[in-house]
């Protein structure tokens, strides 16, 4: 049915705007809360996951993960069930961007501002000029990590929408005329097309969990039920990988026939298959750079997400923002040493397992590690099978402390 979906920048009138729209076109609003419980209802994800992909930075440790892709698919499958619905909604906020262009029979809509005008909307609601500086900042950034990891776009380009409406102070009663003439057009009404559109959109859904499932990234397309895949990193061998990816997205049902191209970014960088359960998300923290960057090549081959930081403070700015499953934590660095990082971790980060790897350690520093909630002390150098088994205990910890929780 005619639907709209409306994604508005922050302080543009958008909450008046909504309702209003609603009511003049007897229109169901679909916030990103609404598809965000559809997921949680089915089981598939949990909100604070869901949250984060729609909300947050990808994380450094995505590239072996793909945790973002697995939750933004989770987001596109139910927005096809929503789209396959007979009823007439407004889809608002970032949950909205997902609707594809062929979709016809939905209008999408960009509502913006300049930022001195926004500023200005901020402060008649209450806020003052500064805290709203920082809030357009922090929510335009939000936008523009999600429609950059959806499109590689920014989030007000005007091609992602049908409809880009600069707000230029007019209040809210004449911008919802201005979207519901266009609302109203022909163009809007469903079509076979557009209905096709639909399904393939979900079909594009399920191809695209199948492939993830299986640890396989690639771009995927849809038409009447033919497939098309893209490849966007060079990998060893185009027809092994071919023949794998058409095998997994041709037994799904509904798929008509698989289609494997090499993408835009396919000479570029390697395409590498991702294990089927997910790795350890390691924090390595060493101020040896060639022995930490060594050290986490060698463990990406025994299925271990690892990234590095070169000193304590990266260290724990970066787990305020996106937190590892383990911490393999060097002691003797310049400035904050392991051991304070250490502490500060058990304190705010109580989860994540700490592992020491030193080379200058004393028995007095194991005691007040261990003491600290230290996982385990280990002495440079180390082997990396058991630094690799060592970091497999301390994830099954984890995961046994998840399995109670949620039971």
């Amino acid at each position: 049915m005619p639907s709209i979906a409306l994604f508005c920048s922050k302080f543009t009138n958008e909450d008046a705007i909504k309702v209003k729209l609603a009511t003049v076109l007897d229109l169901s609003i679909i916030n990103d809360e609404d598809i965000i419980n559809d997921v949680c209802d089915k089981k598939l994800s949990s909100k604070i996951k869901l949250e984060q992909c729609l909300y947050s930075k990808t994380s450094v440790f995505n590239a072996y993960t793909l945790e973002r892709e697995h939750n933004a698919n989770h987001l596109r499958s139910v927005m096809a069930e929503r789209l396959s619905h007979k009823k007439n909604y407004l889809y608002c906020g970032f949950t909205s961007l997902l609707i594809p262009h062929d979709i016809t029979h939905v209008l999408k809509v960009l509502i913006i501002d300049s930022r001195e005008n926004r500023a200005q909307q901020a402060v008649a609601e209450g806020i003052t000029k500064k805290d709203a500086g920082n809030l357009m900042i922090a929510e335009d950034q939000k936008a523009y990590d999600w429609t950059d990891f959806l499109y590689r776009k920014e989030a007000f380009d005007s091609s992602l929408y049908d409809l880009v409406i600069p707000v230029e102070k007019q209040n809210a009663d004449k911008v919802v005329a201005l979207i519901k003439e266009n609302f109203y057009k022909q163009a809007l009404l469903e079509t076979d097309a557009s209905i096709q559109a639909v399904g393939d959109f979900a079909l594009t859904a399920k191809v695209e969990a199948a492939l993830l499932d299986k640890g396989q990234k690639v771009a995927v397309e849809t038409r009447n039920g033919h497939v098309t895949l893209k490849i966007n990193k060079s990998t060893f061998s185009f027809s092994r990988l071919t023949e794998k990816l058409t095998d997994i997205a041709g037994s799904v049902d509904g798929v008509q026939g698989v289609e494997v191209q090499r993408g835009k970014g396919y000479p570029a960088s390697i395409y590498r298959d991702q294990e089927f359960e997910l790795p350890p998300k390691v924090l390595l923290v060493d101020d040896e750079r060639e022995y930490v960057l060594t050290l986490s090549e060698r463990l990406v081959t025994r299925n271990v997400g690892p990234y590095a930081v070169f000193n304590g403070q990266e260290a724990l700015d970066l787990i305020g923002d996106d937190q590892p499953d383990v911490m393999v934590l060097d002691l003797k660095m310049p400035g904050i040493d392991g051991i304070a990082v250490l502490k500060q971790t058990k304190e705010n980060n109580p989860n994540i397992e700490v592992i020491i790897l030193t080379g200058h350690g004393s028995e007095a520093d194991k005691e007040t590690c261990m003491h600290l909630g230290a996982f385990a002390y280990l002495q440079k150098p180390t082997d990396i099978d058991k630094l690799s088994s060592t970091i497999n205990e301390a994830y099954k910890k984890i995961a046994s402390r998840r399995q109670v929780k949620d039971s």
